[in-house]
């Protein structure tokens, strides 16, 4: 497949990763207010980023295997699964869509005139943080282990699913269920990165606060890549 093409999928899968997940947690997550029975939660913004890499997946997975996610990028390479020729395109198309959508997410909720935004707000604009940016409160230390393992995990079942000894069809399916569930497990977290490019994508518009902390959501979620891409290399080498 040509590269151009691999790169406009990622960018456009990343861009649908970060509108559709990041859009449900700012328009929809507590629309009308509290206690509003319209308002979607923490199931429903879960569910949307699975939704988002579940149908991504199937949409452009043919063309560039439906990384959308610089930490799966790396985390492929780990496990000899991605050429590293090809890494760093990825990641800037990556970016790239993050920051795509970011900008036509701020544009749209702009135009409620009741949106404003706290600079200093845990998950201000859907974005990541720890501490007093945490939307729980959870120290910087508990941050980076979550974001690590989750990363890894995700790592795993992407891997496995995929596997050439897999279900043919399914590894979307497995793959969208997974970032549901590390979503359940983290928003209290850390808001959920597991994915730089999506925690870029609405940092850059959420303030000084965000920007602030984004080093951990690109360190710990490419070492967990690094750690779980490298794990299910060896795991799910054939025994030749």
């Amino acid at each position: 497949m040509n590269l151009a093409k691999k790169l406009t999928a990622e960018f456009l899968g990343t861009f649908w990763l970060v509108l559709g997940g990041c859009g449900s947690a700012v328009l929809a997550a507590n629309f009308g207010g509290d206690g509003n029975p319209l308002g979607i939660g923490l199931l429903g913004v879960s569910l949307a980023f699975g939704l988002t890499v579940l149908t991504g997946a199937y949409a452009f997975g043919h063309i560039s295997g439906g990384h959308f996610n610089p930490a799966v990028s790396v985390g492929l390479w780990a496990g000899g699964r991605f050429p590293v020729r090809e890494l760093v395109p990825y990641v800037v198309a990556q970016v790239i869509g993050g920051l795509a959508a970011g900008f036509i997410l701020m544009q749209i909720a702009q135009g409620a005139g009741t949106f404003t935004t706290d600079p200093n707000a845990a998950g201000v604009f859907a974005s990541n943080g720890y501490g007093a940016m945490s939307p729980g409160g959870y120290s910087v230390a508990a941050a980076f282990l979550t974001e690590v393992v989750l990363t890894a995990f995700f790592l795993i079942v992407i891997m496995g699913a995929t596997h050439r000894r897999a279900p043919p069809g399914f590894a979307p399916i497995a793959i969208g269920l997974a970032l549901t569930l590390i979503h359940l497990i983290s928003i209290p977290v850390t808001n959920t990165s597991v994915n730089p490019a999506r925690s870029t994508g609405v940092a850059l518009f959420a303030g000084p606060a965000a920007i602030g902390q984004l080093w951990l959501f690109w360190l710990a979620p490419v070492l967990g890549g690094l750690i779980g891409g490298m794990l299910y290399g060896w795991l799910g080498r054939d025994n030749d």
